[in-house]
């Protein structure tokens, strides 16, 4: 019995320490998670920046080939 009880005892042990480690690999790997969710959304702020911008400059292209003077452009823009 008591052998058993020491066994069982060593079991548990083994158990507590792989729980431990698996403990702290997930919280590397939660905060590697994190860590890239943040820079995809800092790419994909400035990837939607850019494509605003993108829009913008056609737009505005398109209103100067249309004979829209710069100052018409502005003035439309207040």
């Amino acid at each position: 019995m008591t052998a058993e009880i020491a066994s069982i005892t060593a079991n548990i042990d083994t158990l507590k320490a792989d729980l431990k480690e698996k403990k702290t690999a997930l919280k590397k790997v939660e905060k590697e998670v994190a860590s890239l969710e943040a820079k995809k959304a800092k790419a994909d702020a400035k990837a939607a920046e850019e494509a605003k911008k993108a829009e913008a400059e056609a737009v505005l292209k398109k209103l100067l080939a249309s004979g829209m003077s710069a100052d018409e452009i502005l003035e439309r823009l207040k």
